[in-house]
Order: structure tokens, then C-alpha cells, then sequence
């Protein structure tokens, strides 16, 4: 599976039809099934996007926690039930669920952000508040990542 990277703007047709973005879509090339999974984020007021496969590696590591765990209840609610698999039609597009637009307070336009092995979907304006938010905090914070070679 390749990266998410980037940000793309596209607008909802009148039908509700938005086209993925082709750079995304291309990332998904590898995949068996032929479209994205969207769940609502329970971090922020967004649309959480990821490949098939992605969702059953985020199954693998509940597997990982205790049968009886109330953190597997809550995050089983918030990830697997609230969880879409939509297919692409022969253009690119999906369908977002009513829902799921309202929760990101999408109308009629829509940002796609890449996370690297997943993405979001946000209202424009919103991602900009929150984008600069995250700016500033990183500056303060100078954060480091470790990369294992």
C-alpha cells in the first residue's frame, strides 16, 4: 500500500458523489477491494479514511486487548460499527454517508489530507484553524521522530 500524502479539495456533485483523489486512489492500486473505508474521527470533527487493509491490521491490534476490555467496547462502537466500505465507481467517486458529512460539517466541499497510512476528510476552514493549531504547537514543542533503518 503506498502513502497518503498531500491535500486535495473536491466538491460534492449534486447527487453527493465526491471524486477521491486520483493520488490517493493510485495509493490504493494494491488493494482487493476497490474503494476506502470512512468511519467518524472520535479526535476531531473529521472523517477518518483508510484501505481495507489498514482496517484489518486496526482488527489485528484489538485482537490484541482483553476479550472483556471496556476500551475494546467503546473503540469496537467508534471504529468497526460506525465503519463504511465504499466502493469506487468507474470515475473515482464514493458516496459519503449523510452522517458522516454532518459530523465533519461538510456541505459542499471537502478537504482530503493525507496521514500517510490513512487520511481524513475535513471541512475546509476547519482544517485551517486546526492546521495552524497543530503548527504552533509543534513549534513550542519541537517534537523528534526515530526512524529505524
Amino acid at each position: 500500500m503506498g502513502l497518503f500524502l498531500s491535500c486535495y479539495e473536491n466538491r460534492l456533485d449534486t447527487k453527493g458523489r465526491i471524486s477521491v483523489p486520483a493520488a490517493f486512489r493510485s495509493s490504493l492500486n494494491s488493494e482487493n477491494f476497490s474503494g476506502v473505508v470512512l468511519y467518524r474521527s472520535f479526535t476531531h470533527n473529521c472523517i477518518e479514511g483508510v484501505s481495507m487493509s489498514r482496517m484489518e491490521k486496526i482488527a489485528n491490534a484489538t485482537d490484541q486487548m482483553e476479550m472483556f476490555d471496556g476500551e475494546l467496547d467503546d473503540l469496537s462502537a467508534l471504529v468497526f460499527a460506525d465503519a463504511r466500505p465504499l466502493q469506487f465507481d468507474v470515475t473515482g467517486r464514493i458516496i459519503i454517508p449523510e452522517d458522516l458529512l454532518k459530523h465533519a460539517n461538510i456541505k459542499d466541499t471537502a478537504l482530503f489530507v493525507g496521514r500517510g497510512n490513512s487520511f481524513q476528510i475535513w471541512n475546509p476552514s476547519d482544517f485551517a484553524s486546526v492546521q495552524e493549531k497543530s503548527l504552533s504547537k509543534l513549534q513550542k514543542n519541537r517534537p523528534s521522530i526515530k526512524i529505524n533503518n
